[in-house]
């Protein structure tokens, strides 16, 4: 563990190289960008889709049972009215031959509205297997997509991990030696800017933040060290040139023997 910057030159130090080593960590965060999320939401697709399709599939077999109830209701029916057909030859009376037709009348309607049934029943498996066609091939389209998204993520992350694990490990060892004042408002500086600089340096006499250009004058007090000065334009800390430079040196190499 480093010591505490306790100087206003090693605290610009700490500063800056926090800065650094988050803008690093900041860069490996936007490369994966969206794409965690776009596997997630690609995730929850595809299982919404499986599920749909399992129940399109459970509809079509609960119709086929249907269809072949009413199949095996018709040959009910025919036997019905054979016996019917076969009692009226034995009749004695007119009564029971009309009755007895009105008993075949009825199985005939019931065979009709069984038929009926069937094809509407046929009529709704063919629409629910048109529906599992689609659903299957956007089922399939999803899975590649999402194979697809996984495996870029998997090398984006295999590409960066164990460089991501080590900054944030970097990024506490500097905060903690930093003091809560000031780290509380480098991390409120950071937060209110889009590009998350809270600590810039002077760039051919203007700040890397704001690009407004900073007095001479200004300019050499950042130089001499000796307090914290911030950008009246942007708010963000300002260090000199040179130290940015030193510090950037060191950064670097600490982050390339990290990956």
């Amino acid at each position: 563990m480093a010591k505490k910057a306790e100087t206003v030159e090693e605290k610009l130090r700490a500063l800056y190289d926090l800065q650094l080593i988050d803008s690093r960590i900041d860069e490996i965060q936007n490369m994966r960008g969206e794409l965690p999320l776009e596997v997630e939401d690609l995730k929850d697709e595809v299982a919404g889709l499986t599920t749909r399709l399992e129940k399109l599939t459970h509809d079509v077999q609960s119709i086929d049972e249907q269809i072949k109830a009413k199949k095996n209701d018709i040959e009910s029916h025919k036997i019905a009215i054979k016996k019917y057909n076969d009692q009226q030859k034995d009749v004695r009376n007119n009564r029971e031959f009309n009755s007895l037709t009105k008993e075949i009348e009825y199985q005939n309607l019931e065979i009709e509205l069984s038929e009926k049934h069937i094809k509407e029943f046929k009529s709704n498996i063919e629409h629910k297997k048109h529906v599992i066609e689609q659903t299957s091939e956007k089922l399939d389209s999803k899975k590649t997509h999402l194979k697809h998204k996984e495996s870029e993520l998997k090398g984006i992350l295999a590409e960066t991990e164990r460089e991501e694990k080590a900054l944030l490990e970097k990024s506490e060892e500097y905060s903690s030696i930093i003091d809560d004042r000031l780290l509380t408002a480098y991390t409120r500086i950071r937060e209110g800017v889009k590009n998350r600089l809270a600590v810039v340096s002077i760039e051919r006499g203007a700040s890397a933040g704001s690009f407004f250009t900073i007095p001479p004058q200004v300019q050499v007090e950042i130089a001499a060290r000796k307090k914290i000065m911030t950008d009246e334009h942007s708010g963000r800390i300002l260090v000199d040139a040179a130290l940015a430079q030193e510090e950037r040196e060191k950064i670097d190499a600490i982050i390339e023997n990290l990956k």
